[in-house]
């Protein structure tokens, strides 16, 4: 009768635990703990050996009772599941409970829908058993995987890529009696058959190791204790928190990342275009462009509020990204940040570069330093301006960014004598030079932000 309430109550949903105890004579317990010291003393096989004594243990034992306790859901555990399939993600439920169990946390939760088809992964002991089950569930179409520990341990033993590949098609995959290194195994797996990035979220003991192998591992206190929470990257107290740290937080870290990764390089790299190409025109001479005060203060004065800016940046409002996860799955694709970016900046870096340094040999007249006065200040108005042609939601710090480095900047050149003309740069002349610049530097590019949004416009603004 035992197995046939076990299975009721796992049916209802229940957790079950069988309670018995087994009355030792002195004897007995020498023996147990002679043997017990001897296999943790071991050098070979330890996890097996002491297992092999433990479970000698266990046998004719007097049962005293069996429980049945409700694992209740949190709050918001269906619209969180529902928004993260929407968003594109495949989602795998790695567990210690029963079949019965898992199967109806499973659809209880609406991992798995009412009206989807489950397959049932049958125990198998060997390699032909584990065949036939393959080609079994091979028939299946869009039907959600329940397999146990036990057969999921002969199938990677024999069919390990056959078997990730068959489950990385369904819509849901159920794991049930999983031990914490299955767990960690099959992300482990799923990393290295599909390359793609894996999340772990776990609230117990059980599942730091398994938060500990993904990419990223979120940790759910709760009643089981802060093991989890102390192991992952990321701590929230309850599972529907997980929806707003993906779509709206992972959003605006990957979007601004990239963002500013990118500006980071191009103001790198506009400023040695420009010193290449004057040292080109002037046969290579080992002159630097800017000396002293002016390369430390483009780097940190004049363009570091406003580059540093755009980490407050955001392409979609919060409400949005939880109202369509759909928009997540663009991010997935790593257009943002990939060689075609890499190679787009490069290139606007070149460009620009050698445009402000032909221009501004084009446009001087008759001393030296009216090249670095119309180049220096073409170059600190170009950032700017590609600042402001990067951001797409203006915040009112990035404002004040841009407002203060530019103030620096117009500032500054009353103290910097030894290094520019006060007599030129405060005359009409220099400013239609730095203007036309200017201009000639960045308007094609505005014209093809411009045409770009028309064109083929971003998913969120449709």
């Amino acid at each position: 009768w035992l197995e046939e309430e076990c299975g009721n109550m796992a049916r209802e949903g229940l957790r079950t635990l069988v309670v018995a105890k087994r009355a030792l004579t002195e004897e007995q317990y020498q023996d147990f703990e002679s043997r017990y010291s001897q296999a943790k003393l071991s050098i070979h096989d330890r996890a097996l050996k002491v297992a092999a004594v433990v479970e000698s243990l266990e046998r004719e034992m007097e049962l005293l009772c069996l429980t049945g306790v409700e694992d209740q859901l949190q709050a918001d555990v269906r619209p969180t599941l529902e928004m993260l399939r929407n968003a594109g993600i495949k989602i795998w439920m790695l567990t210690g409970d029963k079949l019965e169990t898992a199967t109806c946390i499973a659809k209880s939760s609406h991992l798995v829908s009412r009206t989807q088809d489950i397959h049932i992964f049958r125990p198998v002991t060997n390699r032909g058993e584990a065949h036939l089950e393959l080609n079994a569930f091979r028939r299946k179409h869009d039907c959600a995987l329940v397999i146990s520990g036990d057969s999921l341990e002969v199938c990677l033993k024999f069919y390990e890529h056959e078997l990730v590949d068959l489950a990385c098609q369904c819509p849901a995959v159920v794991c049930c009696r999983c031990s914490p290194t299955q767990k960690a195994r099959i992300v482990k797996l799923l990393q290295q058959h599909t390359g793609r990035r894996t999340c772990a979220i776990g609230d117990g003991g059980n599942d730091v190791s398994m938060i500990q192998m993904a990419d990223c591992g979120i940790g759910i206190e709760g009643k089981e204790g802060r093991q989890a929470a102390l192991a992952a990257d990321f701590s929230i107290a309850q599972f529907r928190h997980v929806g707003r740290l993906l779509m709206v937080h992972g959003r605006s870290s990957y979007k601004r990342s990239a963002a500013l990764g990118q500006f980071v390089m191009h103001r790198g790299l506009i400023i040695s275009t420009m010193q290449a190409v004057f040292s080109s025109v002037f046969y290579f001479a080992s002159v630097p462009l800017y000396q002293g005060f002016l390369m430390v203060g483009y780097a940190t004065l004049y363009t570091m509020f406003p580059v540093f800016s755009l980490v407050l940046d955001q392409d979609v409002k919060p409400e949005m990204a939880m109202l369509y996860p759909e928009l997540y799955k663009d991010l997935t694709k790593g257009r943002s940040l990939s060689f075609k970016t890499f190679l787009v900046w490069v290139l606007v870096s070149v460009y620009q570069g050698g445009i402000l340094m032909y221009g501004a040999l084009l446009l001087f007249e008759s001393e030296f330093v009216h090249v670095v006065a119309i180049s220096f200040t073409a170059l600190i108005l170009t950032e700017l301006l590609m600042v402001a042609l990067t951001v797409r939601t203006w915040h009112w710090l990035m404002v004040v960014a841009e407002v203060l480095s530019l103030g620096c900047y117009v500032a500054s050149l009353a103290f910097l004598n030894e290094y520019f003309d006060v007599a030129f740069i405060t005359s009409a002349t220099f400013v239609w030079k730095v203007s036309a610049v200017t201009a000639v530097s960045c308007l094609p590019l505005y014209a093809l932000k411009h045409l770009k949004r028309r064109l083929a416009p971003p998913s969120y603004s449709k």
